[in-house]
């Protein structure tokens, strides 16, 4: 029991829940109230595999600096409680099921749209992380993958509203992964991984996520003022986007950086399944 729980947390399956939500909420955005169940499940399916064998790969990969951070130290590639081979092929296997589902069940354009969320993750954020400070901007495109997945998979087409949900998910990942970074800057360091706190400082990280969440607004709203959502969508995300802006504007006068940063941290999770919920509320009730 310990082993399969080693084996299911190898996965990082909180990256792969909420990556599936974000993957559903394309889905319904593009369904418009008809709901294709036999399409739904094996593209859900499909990209969850996709995500959990991308999440191994990068296990494995990152043996070497997850060994030099606090919260990462007791994985189980780095304790050796799981053969590295027995995670290649764990991992393989996961990706080969999930491919599979996609490419049978869905569309080439899904499945393509999909390996590219894949080898950005595994390989040009796997190596861009050690080397550059623009290796979250490169992270950002394989997190921003899911809803165009789900999206696709409806409409075998990549369209104006795919970009939307890809631009929106790349910006809302910007502020958010740089407040992991300002309350998780010492394990960083330690590891050695240029984030933008530990090379720029942490007023420089404050005012990037200043002009990503005014970004963000924007961005969020385009997808009513082009039509794909209802007003509800446009004045709840308002409301939330507003409100992130102000607790980012907060962080300059605050007393703790590393508070400020979590508390905006899980507001940024709210915000995303916030945004999820509404995209698939907007589709089963236009």
């Amino acid at each position: 029991m310990i082993l399969i729980k080693a084996y299911y947390l190898l996965t990082k399956p909180g990256i792969v829940y909420s990556n599936a939500l974000t993957a559903a909420a394309g889905f319904f955005l593009a369904e418009k109230g008809v709901f294709a169940f036999w399409l739904f499940l094996p593209m859900l399916f499909g990209i969850a595999f996709v995500i959990a064998s991308a999440c191994v790969f990068n296990n494995y990969i990152d043996q070497d600096i997850d060994g030099k951070m606090k919260r990462t130290q007791k994985r189980a590639l780095v304790n050796k409680s799981i053969p590295e081979f027995h995670a290649i092929v764990f991992a393989s296997v996961l990706g080969f099921i999930g491919f599979f589902l996609l490419l049978c069940f869905t569309n080439v354009i899904t499945t393509f749209v999909a390996f590219i969320g894949f080898f950005f993750y595994v390989i040009v954020y796997g190596i861009s992380k050690r080397k550059t400070i623009h290796g979250t901007v490169i992270g950002s495109i394989s997190g921003a993958v899911p809803p165009v997945v789900g999206y696709c998979a409806v409409t075998n087409n990549f369209d104006l509203a795919a970009f939307l949900l890809f631009l929106i998910l790349v910006i809302w990942q910007m502020p958010h992964f740089y407040a992991i970074a300002i309350f998780r800057s010492e394990d960083y360091a330690a590891a050695q991984i240029p984030v933008l706190p530990v090379k720029k400082g942490i007023l420089y990280t404050k005012i990037q996520m200043l002009v990503y969440v005014s970004l963000f607004i924007i961005a969020a709203d385009t997808l009513t003022f082009f039509h794909y959502t209802g007003y509800v969508y446009l004045i709840v995300m308002t409301i939330l986007g507003v409100g992130w802006l102000i607790l980012a504007l907060q962080s300059f006068k605050a007393a703790n950086d590393e508070k400020w940063a979590r508390k905006f941290f899980f507001f940024s999770l709210l915000i995303i399944v916030v945004f999820s919920f509404l995209l698939i509320g907007n589709s089963l009730f236009p």
